[in-house]
C-alpha cells in the first residue's frame, strides 16, 4: 500500500503523517509531498518517502502519485487558484486508478454560503464527476485560527469579529489529522462524507472568556460590522481579498455554517475532541 499525502509540509499534513505512523502504517508506505521537502527531513529519517511536488506543475503531481493506492488531498493554500490545483491531483489520481482519494473540504459544504467554501464546493463537484473513489473530510474551523493569534489578542485586550452569537465547532489540527488517518487506513471508505468538528461548539464570547481564564487578563469580545472587521484585518496586514473572506466567514459562523453536530470527529478518532479550554490554556502557557 502507498498512501500519498499532498501538502505534507504544512501543519495539517505533518500531523497526518505522525498520526499514520502512530497507527503503525509502515513508514515506507507513506509518501509525503510538497514544494519544500527539506522540511520533512525528520520524517525521512524515520523512513517516510518525501517527493517534491507543486500543485501547479502537472508533471510533478503525476510523478508524486505514481503507484499510489490512496491519496489525501489537503486543500491548497492559494485561495483563488485551488480549483485547478485540486483538479490536477484528482486527474493524476484517476490515471493511477487509486482505491481512495480523501479530500479536506469544509463543514456543511453542500449548504454553506461562505465565500471560503466556493473552491471546496467546486472541488467536490469535480470529484463527483471524476469517477475517482473518494471520501470527504468536511472540516470545521481550526481552534488554532484563534489560539495562534493569542499574543495579539492579549496585547489588544480584546477579541474582534463579526460572528455575533453564532457557534463554531472548532477542533485542533491534530484532531482533524487523526480523523484523516483513520479514514486512510480503514476499508470501504469510498462515498463516505464526514462532517467534522469539535464536541462542544462555542461562541466568540465564550472564547474570550476562556482566554481571560487562561491568561488572567480580562478579554472581551467586540462584535463589529463586517466591513469594519475586514478593515481591521487589512490594517493588521491581512491582504484585502483574504480579509474580506475571513470577515465573511464570521458572518457564516453567525448563521451556523461552521456548526457540526454529527459526532463524526469523535467517532473517527475514538476519543473526545480537544476541548477549547485545553487548547487555550496550552497556547497561553506557551507565550
Amino acid at each position: 500500500m502507498s498512501i500519498v499525502i499532498t501538502g505534507a509540509t504544512g501543519q495539517l499534513g505533518r500531523h497526518v503523517i505522525e498520526a499514520l505512523l502512530e497507527r503503525n502504517v509502515p513508514a515506507d508506505s507513506i509518501v509525503a509531498t510538497g514544494r519544500s521537502i527539506e522540511k520533512l527531513s525528520n520524517f525521512v529519517a524515520r523512513g517516510v518517502r518525501a517527493v517534491a511536488m507543486d500543485y501547479d506543475d502537472v508533471a510533478s503531481v503525476a510523478q508524486a502519485l505514481k503507484g499510489a493506492t490512496k491519496v489525501l488531498l489537503i486543500s491548497g493554500s492559494a485561495v483563488g487558484q485551488r480549483v485547478e490545483q485540486h483538479r490536477t491531483v484528482i486527474e493524476a489520481a484517476k490515471a493511477e486508478g487509486v482505491e481512495l482519494l480523501a479530500y479536506t473540504s469544509i463543514a456543511n459544504a453542500d449548504t454553506t454560503r461562505m465565500k471560503l467554501a466556493t473552491e471546496h464546493q467546486a472541488t467536490e463537484s469535480i470529484l463527483k464527476e471524476s469517477g475517482v473513489p473518494f471520501a470527504l473530510l468536511r472540516n470545521s474551523w481550526y481552534i488554532e485560527n484563534y489560539t495562534d493569534q493569542l499574543p495579539g489578542t492579549l496585547a489588544q485586550g480584546a477579541l474582534a469579529g463579526s460572528a455575533g452569537n453564532g457557534k463554531v465547532s472548532g477542533a485542533s489540527r491534530a484532531d482533524y489529522a487523526q480523523a484523516a488517518a483513520a479514514v486512510l487506513v480503514a476499508e470501504h471508505q469510498a462515498g463516505k462524507i464526514y462532517e467534522l468538528g469539535g464536541d462542544e461548539a462555542f461562541t466568540l464570547d465564550e472564547l474570550a472568556a476562556e482566554i481571560s481564564a487562561a491568561s488572567g487578563k480580562s478579554i472581551e469580545y467586540r462584535d463589529l460590522p463586517v466591513d469594519q472587521y475586514a478593515n481591521l484585518l487589512t490594517g493588521a496586514g491581512v491582504p484585502e481579498a483574504f480579509a474580506q473572506i475571513l470577515a465573511d466567514t464570521d458572518l457564516g459562523i453567525g448563521r451556523g455554517d461552521l456548526l457540526v453536530t454529527t459526532g463524526d470527529l469523535r467517532k473517527l478518532i475514538g476519543r473526545p475532541a480537544t476541548a477549547l479550554s485545553e487548547a487555550v490554556r496550552s497556547a497561553a502557557a506557551a507565550i
